[in-house]
């Protein structure tokens, strides 16, 4: 084992480095390429870890952290149409799947109360697992994703009553709580956190955003992530539970996208380090004592939850075919939770040492096989064929709108009225706190966050956005942001407020179409100024398209040459002198004159 932990954590990104890559280039998946790296890290491989228990203990906080985001695509309003989904389909899933794995039980010699905690425990699928293998295929939003996520969340649920009733089904008379008041109290637990995280959640974030400071940002995320998590395994329940609700909490609140771009680098961190320590649990010496044991258990235990899930998704789940199959193949492994239920069934003596691990290991392989179950299935069922009528932004998904506006000052309120006025949907995001929470009393879709950060973009669903409005006024700022963008989106429109024709040409650099923000504004002046002094309007109108139009190629010839100075002093001079000759001919040259050098100096300006 390494001699420190700074070693230890090298060999741990060592691993990740060198297996995620190799095992996703031969199409596997992420996940698989984790559990490889654990299995051969552990104890009963090359040993660097001699104790992965206490890596696996540590790295469930990834799982915490992934939970946390899930709730924060989640509103209290779509849970609650989700109800139905969570406590119909996944009450029936961990109901049939429990009565069918007990009996299989009952058969083969356990007594009752063994077979009921055997049956319910191996009922429970794999919320780490399930959901990165959906996210890594982008099906988290898909019809089958979607009653995944409430199956496995119901599954979450159901765990408080397991962990409850062991003791009472137990050898073990004198628990040192009343299961009855562990179930009160994990209840009130949840109530408290509802209740406090709705009052007190929003204006935590409301003061510390205010400090303007993105590293009290992060550490207030954290708190709140970890101190849910915490909360709620006081009470007996699931840490990831906890983070969850708190998501929920913050799902429909301005700080949203933030919060997200915060947890993830940590979450993905965390989670691969989680399947890591998945692998190591692993033990290979007992599979290598019963190899016949094991993998019968495996197959029966996948093959059951199989059958019943595609059952499940096809009558009351409403899938087609090939949405069951999915479902089915994602969902059919044992959960991480299980391994806690039977260590604490061994405790009060419902289970022998030698069934529990015996019951560890077909667990943590049948985590194993899953991914190549999912990549069987996927290219077996192919890719669901869109419908010939499909219109092309269908492929956006139902939370994702056409356009996002990055920085709602005046100019960026002025684009969102227009596009509101024509009923298309937008997203803004804002950096000032107070901004954000001044208009968001109107009804505004903005949120807090800082959009030349690639996490927020990518967290907003930058990839799936049509036309981006950057209205930022800092022109590092807005140069940063339309650089992620092209990294995020690269066929995406992209319409750029410009400070200046310095910044515009910055702007052109990346293929933007830059809107200057004084220059039309300053036309107009010098329109209404001309007809102010007896040019009637048509002429004045006249005049500002033509001075327009050659400005705009000036603009055009300038971007070639915007870093030679002395270039540009020539183009300058040139396009000065084509002026000239476009009004020469016209009465009022001397007006127009000093109209136009107003206007062309006035753009130069800061605000």
């Amino acid at each position: 084992m390494p001699d420190s932990g700074l070693q230890l954590a090298l060999v741990f990104l060592l691993a990740a480095v060198v297996a995620v890559p190799v095992f996703k280039r031969f199409g596997l998946g992420a996940v698989l390429g984790y559990l490889a790296a654990g299995v051969l890290l552990g104890p009963h491989a090359l040993k660097v870890v001699s104790d992965p228990e206490r890596v696996l203990t540590a790295s469930e906080i990834g799982v915490v952290m992934m939970l946390f985001v899930i709730g924060l695509e989640l509103s209290l309003p779509r849970l609650k149409v989700m109800r139905g989904a969570v406590f119909g389909v996944g009450a029936l899933q961990v109901a049939l799947t429990a009565l069918v794995l007990g009996a299989i039980c009952l058969f083969r010699g356990s007594d009752f109360n063994s077979a009921l905690v055997i049956g319910v425990a191996l009922a429970l699928s794999s919320t780490a697992v399930g959901l990165q293998l959906l996210s890594e295929r982008g099906e988290l939003n898909s019809d089958h994703g979607r009653l995944a996520f409430a199956i496995l969340l119901f599954q979450d649920i159901a765990a408080i009553p397991l962990l409850a009733a062991i003791p009472l089904l137990g050898n073990v008379q004198h628990a040192d709580v009343s299961p009855w008041l562990a179930v009160s109290k994990a209840i009130g637990a949840i109530a408290v956190l509802l209740l406090g995280g709705r009052l007190l959640l929003r204006q935590l974030f409301k003061i510390v955003a205010r400090t303007g400071m993105p590293e009290v940002f992060t550490a207030a995320a954290l708190l709140v992530v970890l101190g849910s998590a915490w909360f709620l395994e006081l009470a007996g329940l699931s840490a990831g539970l906890g983070a969850f609700i708190a998501g929920v909490i913050l799902a429909d609140s301005e700080f949203r996208h933030e919060l997200e771009s915060q947890i993830q680098p940590f979450e993905g961190l965390l989670l691969g380090l989680f399947f890591m320590a998945v692998g190591m649990s692993i033990d290979l010496r007992e599979v290598a004592a019963h190899p016949a044991l094991i993998a019968s258990g495996v197959a029966v235990l996948m093959m059951v939850k199989f059958i019943l899930l595609f059952a499940i998704g096809r009558a009351p789940g409403k899938l087609d075919t090939r949405g069951a199959l999915l479902l089915a193949s994602v969902l059919s492994l044992g959960g991480e939770f299980a391994f806690v239920v039977f260590n604490e069934a061994q405790r009060v003596r419902l289970l022998p040492a030698e069934m529990r691990d015996q019951l560890a290991a077909i667990v943590g392989l049948s985590m194993a096989v899953t991914p190549l179950l999912v990549i069987g299935v996927s290219r077996l069922v192919g890719r669901k064929r869109k419908k010939p009528d499909d219109r092309p932004f269908d492929d956006i998904p139902d939370d994702q709108p056409q356009v996002m506006i990055a920085g709602f000052g005046r100019f960026g309120q002025i684009v969102a009225r227009l596009l509101f006025t024509q009923n298309i949907r937008f997203v803004a995001i804002d950096s000032d706190v107070e901004q954000v929470e001044f208009f968001r009393r109107f009804g505004n879709p903005i949120y807090y966050g800082d959009p030349s950060k690639p996490e927020l973009l990518r967290s907003a669903g930058a990839e799936h956005v049509r036309l981006f409005v950057v209205a930022m006024g800092s022109v590092e700022d807005s140069l940063r942001t339309v650089r992620l963008i092209r990294r995020f989106n690269p066929g995406a429109t992209i319409l750029a407020r410009a400070r200046d024709r310095r910044h515009a040409w910055q702007l052109m650099d990346f293929g933007v179409t830059p809107i200057r923000e004084t220059f039309f504004s300053a036309l107009k002046t010098g329109r209404e100024a001309l007809i102010a002094l007896g040019m009637p309007a048509d002429m004045a109108d006249d005049r500002m398209r033509r001075f327009k139009a050659a400005d705009e190629r000036m603009l055009a010839a300038q971007h070639l040459v915007y870093d030679d100075e002395e270039a540009l002093k020539q183009t300058s001079a040139e396009a000065r002198k084509e002026l000239e000759q476009l009004f020469a001919a016209d009465k009022g040259e001397g007006l127009l004159g000093s109209v136009v050098r107003e206007a062309v100096t006035s753009e130069e300006q800061p605000d």
